[in-house]
């Protein structure tokens, strides 16, 4: 996959293509509909199929003071756009000059002048350019005038509701992983190396490898069944997020107990899969009775993994 990280001197095998536009924050099933689409027109007119996304994601720019939960990084994201058939992703920087153009601004200079565009992907409440301006009409008006396609895909729905980034925000902040899951097409990941901590786990039996999640990461506290992505590895884990009420109430982390695992994690990058919410946080009496529930929740977490499908059902 070719990656752009700007839209000056693009090389020709990037330009013409059929070009998905979006934030794509979560690749979710809604956006695979759009990408899917680009790469059919692609494939039938010989161009490259590809993606443009906006590096920060607006609100980082409009509301800098306020932490935003972003449901895929960027490097999550582009393993996503790669997974899905993209073979050029267009990455733009989301400043204030770009966020001051106006849509025909956006559409002559970028979408014509720079990337050559032969057709555009975009979804039924797309916005863009000053003031968000811009909308699919636009897109086709201007299209007819400089040549290029465009098709603005309805909404794309799961029991009446469209899947939207927003939602599945929601569900993970009720802890409803599986049914984030369902929505995404994938299970939800968070990647981050491990840091150093009380080391309790350890002394009960249950040697956790600890991840402080990104700013803005809104997660139902609790214990959740996981799969753990390590240097090409995959192991099956019980999480735990909270603030520890047994002990301290402290700032929240993400401890993960790896199956069967014996090695040094410190300072290695893991990728965590959530599959399934198994309990919330719960204070306990003491050391021995916490011990005792975790060793229950691991012998859940491990049930629930055998019957884990790769991909969410």
């Amino acid at each position: 996959m070719l990656i752009l990280n700007s839209t000056q001197a693009v090389p020709a095998a990037a330009r013409g293509a059929a070009l998905a536009i979006g934030n794509f924050d979560g690749v979710h099933k809604g956006h695979q509909v759009l990408l899917g689409t680009a790469r059919r027109i692609a494939r039938a007119s010989g161009k490259p199929a590809g993606a443009m996304l906006f590096e920060p994601h607006p609100r980082e720019l409009f509301a800098p003071g306020k932490p935003f939960f972003r449901i895929t990084p960027l490097p999550r994201k582009l393993a996503l756009l790669e997974q899905f058939g993209m073979e050029v992703v267009a990455i733009l920087a989301f400043d204030q000059a770009l966020a001051s153009l106006s849509a025909q601004e956006f559409i002559a200079q970028i979408l014509v002048r720079d990337l050559g565009v032969s057709h555009v992907v975009v979804g039924y409440d797309f916005h863009f350019g000053k003031g968000r301006g811009g909308n699919a009409k636009l897109l086709r008006d201007e299209g007819a005038r400089h040549g290029f396609g465009v098709t603005e895909v309805a909404p794309v729905a799961d029991g009446g509701e469209a899947y939207s980034s927003s939602g599945i925000r929601a569900l993970l902040a009720k802890g409803d992983v599986a049914g984030a899951g369902r929505r995404l097409g994938h299970w939800w990941r968070v990647v981050g190396t491990v840091v150093g901590g009380a080391k309790r786990g350890t002394g009960m039996g249950f040697p956790t490898a600890n991840v402080t999640l990104a700013p803005g990461t809104e997660l139902g506290f609790g214990i959740y069944a996981v799969r753990v992505h390590l240097a090409g590895e995959v192991h099956e884990a019980a999480a735990y997020l909270g603030t520890r009420p047994t002990f301290d109430n402290g700032a929240p982390v993400l401890e993960v107990f790896l199956f069967d695992f014996d090695g040094d994690l410190y300072g290695r990058e893991i990728g965590v899969e959530f599959i399934a919410f198994i309990r919330g946080d719960s204070k306990f009496e003491g050391m021995e009775a916490l011990k005792a529930q975790m060793a229950l929740d691991c012998e859940a977490a491990r049930a629930i993994l055998a019957k884990a499908p790769a991909i969410p059902a």
